[in-house]
């Protein structure tokens, strides 16, 4: 069963009925042993980064994600639930995350022609090939809505990057754990793909 972190800042029903267009029973819960007993685990998000932190941790979640990170559970992050995996936030101050990759999260700071958030679809550049990227091509769209993105310590993990106008990572593999910056529930075809990927790892 794949389960659908909720912890209230979530396009969770979106999500859910993703999977569900591919043919994957997924549950919606907020119960960390629902979660700890899930065989895949999926941390969507939408919102600011403080306030996401702040929640998981009011309903003791941080730590069942972790483990379950941990004991090399499929694991997937869509958007916020990408940026939450790193050290630190710059999102209106500074503010600690899950500590699970290395590395930061910045504000794009590109040329004023260029309107932040990011917004709308743009390519996938492939740096390493994760299985959920099976049937992806390079230069395929994906959509994008985000002001921040994140800055990996370690280069190895960046699974793609996208350029606006500098290019920055849109997604990261290490193992079991894969995130995405761009929302492939939101991505139609090449999105649904990557989707049903995940579920049949």
């Amino acid at each position: 069963m794949i389960v659908i972190v909720d912890y209230g800042m979530g396009n969770l029903r979106s999500v859910q009925k993703a999977f569900e267009h591919v043919g994957s029973r997924a549950r919606v819960s907020s119960d960390p042993k629902e979660i700890s007993e899930a065989d895949k685990i999926v941390l969507p998000g939408v919102g600011a980064f403080e306030d996401a932190i702040a929640e998981l941790k009011a309903q003791d979640l941080v730590e069942v994600v972790r483990d379950g990170i941990g004991r090399g559970k499929p694991f997937l992050g869509i958007c916020l639930g990408l940026q939450m995996l790193f050290d630190v936030s710059y999102e209106n101050g500074e503010h600690r995350g899950l500590g699970i990759i290395p590395g930061k999260v910045v504000r794009f700071d590109p040329p004023p022609e260029y309107s932040v958030p990011h917004m709308g679809w743009n390519q996938l550049l492939i740096r390493n090939r994760p299985p959920i990227l099976e049937g992806i091509e390079e230069g395929d769209q994906f959509y994008f809505v985000h002001s921040y993105y994140v800055v990996p310590d370690d280069p190895q993990v960046i699974a793609t990057e996208t350029d606006y106008p500098e290019r920055f990572c849109s997604m990261v593999w290490k193992d079991n754990l894969f995130a995405t910056q761009f929302h492939p529930e939101k991505s139609q075809a090449k999105g649904l793909r990557m989707l049903r990927n995940f579920a049949a790892l």
